[in-house]
């Protein structure tokens, strides 16, 4: 890891940076989890999510805050991403700050990424918030759960999380 450096990313980064978020969350949810999305949802949520343009478009959003982690030879192994709460809680306010994406590739697993690349996130949300916060986090993902309660969230609610027309039931976290 010592060749691993962490990095805000630039425009340019954007197709690495959705192909990255594609293969991690097929790696986690479908061959991981096993979730049996139909092929038809999960390629349109993996479009609207992860393309070149939609991945340039969410690194241009304001107020959002993104890191890489970044190996040798420039391949990009981990990154994490914040920005105004979008979650869909009573008490959340756009103004409030919200943990949206946290991905580390299979390959990096274990490396200690995952933590680095949230600690930055916790830092950079705690300066660009007014209120608590946020995190979205699947019912079915007992590891990250636990990871976001040594960091100090709470399950605040839940709410369905559409993946092309399948729902996936989520927890929402809060802190603070």
């Amino acid at each position: 890891m010592t060749d691993t450096i962490i990095r805000t990313p630039t425009l340019a980064d954007a197709a690495a940076l959705g192909a990255l978020g594609r293969q991690t969350f097929v790696d986690t949810f479908v061959t991981g989890f096993g979730i049996p999305y139909p092929a038809e949802d999960l390629e349109a949520f993996l479009d609207a999510s992860f393309s070149p343009d939609a991945t340039t478009t969410k690194l241009q959003e304001p107020g959002s805050g993104w890191w890489v982690a970044e190996g040798a030879g420039g391949q990009l192994l981990a990154f994490a991403n914040t920005g105004p709460n979008t979650l869909p809680h009573p008490d959340g306010r756009a103004s409030h700050a919200e943990l949206r994406r946290l991905y580390v590739s299979k390959a990096a697993q274990g490396m200690g990424l995952g933590t680095k690349l949230l600690a930055l996130s916790l830092e950079w949300m705690e300066a660009h918030t007014d209120g608590p916060l946020w995190i979205g986090v699947w019912s079915g993902n007992e590891k990250a759960q636990k990871l976001y309660a040594a960091y100090g969230f709470e399950k605040a609610g839940e709410y369905d999380y559409p993946v092309g027309r399948w729902v996936d039931h989520e927890f929402i976290l809060r802190r603070g």
